[in-house]
């Protein structure tokens, strides 16, 4: 195992030694990172849209849902860009451990990203689809107060529905998996590194006993 952490480690300090040599200044690489992730973001909406609600694209509803994409975008690319920061600020921090239990550990903080990003996805939909709707009827202000309530119960039913009853919800499980595809990319990194490097391990032991 601490050889696969060993390879895991290597391939991990090489992408951030890539990246701080590539990033330049941050008041140039935020804005474009930020922008990077809202095309990600509204992408992703319409991926999501298109194969899970292709009712909700036409009509009065597609003009609601085409309006939703802006601050879903925003808020969405919000979230990421300082999660962005979030992951590095972790992994420097993994690299200087020396043990391997620290390290997984330190990792495994990312796995606490990509739930926040749940609960950050239904709010974006929930304050987005309020937004839209308030600045199309513009209700009275205590009015706003309680649609925005509202809004916000029901897609927390929705998860708790989900949650309770999976086969039930598939579609909005799958949306929601969609929309959370740019939160989960970090994860993805490192069980992809996590994999290489078990497979790197294998390799090189079994080449190892063949040659003895």
């Amino acid at each position: 195992m601490d050889s696969i952490i060993t390879i895991w480690k290597d391939s991990l300090n090489r992408l951030i030694v890539f990246y701080e040599a590539k990033r330049g200044s941050i008041f140039v690489f935020y804005p474009l990172l930020f922008l990077l992730f809202v095309l990600v973001n509204i992408g992703c909406y319409w991926w999501a849209m298109f194969t899970a609600f292709p009712e909700l694209t036409h009509g009065s509803a597609g003009s609601h849902y085409f309006k939703i994409q802006f601050p879903v975008g925003f808020l969405g690319a919000l979230f990421d860009s300082l999660s962005f920061f979030v992951t590095i600020f972790i992994i420097r921090h993994a690299l200087r451990t020396e043990k391997g239990i620290q390290y997984v550990a330190h990792l495994s903080l990312d796995l606490v990203i990509a739930i926040l990003a749940t609960f950050w996805v239904l709010f974006v939909f929930s304050f987005s689809g309020w937004l839209i709707n308030l600045m199309d009827a513009k209700p009275l202000i205590d009015a706003k107060l309680e649609v925005l309530a509202k809004r916000n119960a029901e897609y927390q039913e929705l998860l708790v529905d989900a949650i309770a009853r999976p086969t039930d919800n598939l579609r909005n499980i799958y949306f929601g998996l969609v929309m959370g595809v740019s939160a989960m990319i970090p994860t993805c990194i490192h069980l992809y590194m996590f994999f290489r490097s078990c497979v790197y391990t294998i390799f090189r032991q079994t080449v190892t006993i063949g040659d003895s």
